[in-house]
């Protein structure tokens, strides 16, 4: 770029990138004890995370308590200066506040340190600068301090509000490993989620009862066949006596009969099915049921209970039908 010249907009973005990438990483480089402290703090939280913070830092917190919350920590963002024209009397005994602040010094949120003192709620500090007035009075404080902002003029909140943001979710998913949250957990906080649609349970779709295609081990081929067509579902399953499946007949397992037997329907279902199905669970999810379909490149599944008894078919069409994916 010329001398006089405007900046070029792609040389901005690459350098204010690499300050907030590198403000970032220094951040890992710099953890110590006194995160697991932090995390210990909100995991021992016996009511909600109250996370507070003052203009862009604010903002961060609202993200913040936002993805504590819907990962397993109940958490909510107070506004400072709210606070303090009563809405302090949020915070009550079992809650641990959890606040940020660039310079440490906010004149909000040190007032609002002094009274949460007095309830006796556990203080996590994240500050700029280790030795402010905040990270003194906190129970445990996070060292978030960045070289520099990512602005030309190193002012703006750019670097500082990244690291800020990305301590936050490190906090958040350690207390989240740590409480064994599971993709479950996450589904039942996000019900209008993709996500929480592919957590559904096979026995919640499975074609059972009277839809479920089905024929003893001792049935004619033809007997197979008819129970195939009444049901629809290009296939049937076969039990024993006990109701443990033994197998299923399928459409392709029908071709194959074809082609190979002079004559196709005669002698026994065992004779042309499939001994060895693939199954799965009725406590499987729905998303593992469609890896099973599409990798093993099948259209329907036979749901077995763990003792091997049938429990129900699950077809390729169910999950489509019902916009699970």
């Amino acid at each position: 770029m010329r001398a006089g010249d405007r900046p070029v907009p792609l040389d901005t973005a690459r350098r204010v990138l690499q300050i907030e990438s590198e403000a970032v990483a220094s951040l890992a480089e710099r953890l110590d004890a006194s995160f697991d402290h932090a995390v210990e703090t909100l995991l021992a939280c016996k009511g909600r995370v109250v996370v507070t913070g003052l203009g862009k830092s604010g903002l961060v917190c609202q993200k913040i308590a936002a993805t504590l919350s819907s990962t397993g920590t109940p958490a909510y963002f107070l506004h400072p200066g709210e606070a303090l024209h009563g809405d302090i009397g949020l915070v009550v005994s079992g809650d641990v506040v959890l606040l940020l602040s660039n310079s440490g010094e906010t004149e909000e949120l040190v007032r609002c340190v002094e009274i949460m003192r007095r309830v006796g709620v556990p203080i996590v500090a994240m500050t700029g600068r280790p030795g402010s007035t905040l990270a003194r009075h906190a129970d445990v404080a996070l060292d978030v301090s960045v070289p520099r902002e990512a602005c030309a003029l190193d002012l703006a909140p750019t670097a500082s509000t990244t690291a800020a943001l990305a301590m936050g979710d490190a906090l958040a998913v350690a207390c989240y490993e740590a409480r064994g949250f599971t993709a479950k957990d996450f589904a039942r906080v996000h019900p209008a989620g993709r996500l929480a649609r592919r957590m559904v349970e096979v026995r919640e779709l499975m074609h059972r009862g009277e839809g479920l295609p089905s024929v003893r081990d001792t049935a004619t081929l033809e007997e197979a066949v008819r129970e195939m067509s009444a049901k629809r579902l290009g296939m049937t399953c076969v039990v024993d006596a006990g109701g443990k499946l033994v197998g299923v007949l399928t459409d392709g397992d029908l071709r194959r009969r074809l082609l190979a037997a002079d004559r196709p329907l005669a002698g026994s279902v065992v004779e042309a099915m499939t001994k060895t199905p693939v199954t799965i669970s009725p406590d499987a999810l729905a998303g593992e049921a469609l890896r099973i379909l599409e990798e093993r490149k099948i259209t329907s599944l036979a749901v077995v209970e763990p003792d091997g008894k049938l429990a129900g078919v699950l077809q390729i069409h169910d999950l489509w039908r019902t916009q699970l994916f």
